[in-house]
């Protein structure tokens, strides 16, 4: 564990798992509208939704993804990752007042480059809304202690 208590490289498996889950609100969504300038009126106007094949309004797909980089941040690897690369495909719509479970899972460790492959999936109520892929940059604590080694006292 680094200092921040996130993972360094020597911490992770394959197969490790986390977990982040949010609830994407009306403020969230608003609020993303607004900072990202994506104010596509499938996101922002419920008459125009309704006409649309989704019936309703639904989440921005980078708002729903960003519940990734949370479970990446907070969790796995955690404080400290760096992301490098993001694959993803949308699978189904995300709605005002769903909860989104953002899952990573450590598929592989490289650790001549402290770098891990994540495979990412975000659920609602069972259905898989994203899935992809994440390669993330770790710290080391070999190569700290080598440095700290290394430096004169």
């Amino acid at each position: 564990m680094n200092d921040l208590q996130g993972h360094d490289i020597e911490d992770l498996r394959v197969g490790m798992t986390a977990t982040f889950s949010k609830t994407i609100t009306e403020a969230d969504i608003v609020l993303f509208a607004g900072v990202s300038g994506d104010g596509n009126a499938v996101h922002t106007n419920e008459e125009f939704a309704q006409g649309t094949p989704f019936k309703g309004r639904i989440a921005h797909g980078f708002l729903t993804a960003s519940v990734i980089s949370a479970a990446v941040a907070n969790k796995l690897p955690g404080p400290g990752s760096i992301y490098l690369d993001q694959r993803m495909s949308f699978k189904a719509p995300v709605r005002p007042g769903d909860t989104v479970h953002a899952t990573v899972r450590v598929k592989e460790v490289q650790p001549e480059r402290c770098r891990v492959l994540l495979e990412t999936v975000c659920t609602v109520k069972g259905t898989v809304v994203i899935d992809g892929e994440a390669l993330i940059k770790v710290g080391s604590s070999a190569k700290r202690q080598a440095r700290a080694a290394a430096t004169p006292a």
